[in-house]
């Protein structure tokens, strides 16, 4: 007889707020810790479609990536009296540095990461990736990455997601969330 152990935990210090670049887990990963944790899940990109109307490819090309920039910043500041949430983040959310400081406001912030050669992989399909519509090759992919690599570096918890299935990553994190409660 195989024993699965499941881990549960009830996590009340803090929200948790996911990051990472684009393919790394996010959403897969967000929607299943928040229901262990008992928690609501929020996914920060559809905030923004639901408050435009409209989806990140028209929000990209009608006010550009600065536009969606400050939308993502305005998201967040509506967020920070939230309790009991997991966060899913953009990709890009992580650069600006106001984002920044109110996800480490809103929560425990957790960085996904996986190898260049795994996002593009799990991006090849993709179609409503605006900074990847024109180029979704491993150089572009790698470059995007090393930019956004000090901004990510930034979390509280770095979890690489290469080769593991979502419920391992969390496990993974909630055993890592209680060294920090």
């Amino acid at each position: 007889m195989k024993v699965i152990w499941i881990i549960c935990v009830r996590f009340d210090m803090k929200n948790v707020i996911l990051t990472g670049f684009m393919g790394t887990g996010k959403s897969s990963v967000g929607k299943l810790l928040a229901m262990r944790l008992d928690y609501r899940y929020i996914d920060l990109d559809t905030l923004i479609v639901t408050d435009t109307g409209i989806s990140i490819n028209e929000i990209f090309a009608g006010e550009g990536e600065k536009g969606f920039r400050d939308r993502e910043s305005r998201m967040l500041e509506s967020l920070e009296s939230e309790k009991g949430i997991v966060l899913s983040t953009g990709g890009g959310a992580v650069i600006a540095e106001l984002n920044r400081a109110l996800l480490h406001d809103i929560g425990v912030v957790i960085n996904l990461f996986a190898s260049a050669e795994e996002i593009t992989r799990r991006l090849r399909h993709e179609h409503d990736r605006p900074l990847l519509n024109d180029d979704k090759s491993l150089e572009r992919i790698e470059t995007l990455i090393a930019l956004r690599e000090p901004y990510y570096a930034d979390a509280d918890i770095r979890i690489n997601t290469t080769g593991k299935s979502v419920a391992g990553i969390v496990d993974e994190i909630l055993i890592r969330l209680k060294r920090v409660a």
